[in-house]
C-alpha cells in the first residue's frame, strides 16, 4: 500500500493511501453540508425579502378568508 501526504494543523504527515482518501472524503462531505446550508439559507433569505416587499407573507388561509364575501 503507498503512502500519501495529507496537510492537517498546519503541518504534513505521511499516511497510508486509505486513510488519506478517507481523510478528503470527510473533508469533502462537510464542505458540501456547509455549501447546501449556505445556499439555502440565501434562498430563503431571498423569499422572506421579496415576500416582504410584496407584502404577500401571509398563510393561504388568511388569503382565503380575505377573498371570502
Amino acid at each position: 500500500m503507498s503512502n500519501q501526504t495529507i496537510h492537517t494543523q498546519g503541518e504534513d504527515v505521511v499516511v497510508r493511501e486509505d486513510t488519506a482518501k478517507a481523510f478528503r472524503g470527510v473533508n469533502w462531505a462537510l464542505t458540501s453540508i456547509l455549501a447546501f446550508i449556505l445556499i439555502a439559507g440565501v434562498l430563503m433569505i431571498i423569499f422572506f425579502w421579496s415576500s416582504a416587499k410584496d407584502g404577500s407573507m401571509e398563510s393561504p388561509s388568511q388569503i382565503e378568508q380575505q377573498r371570502a364575501p
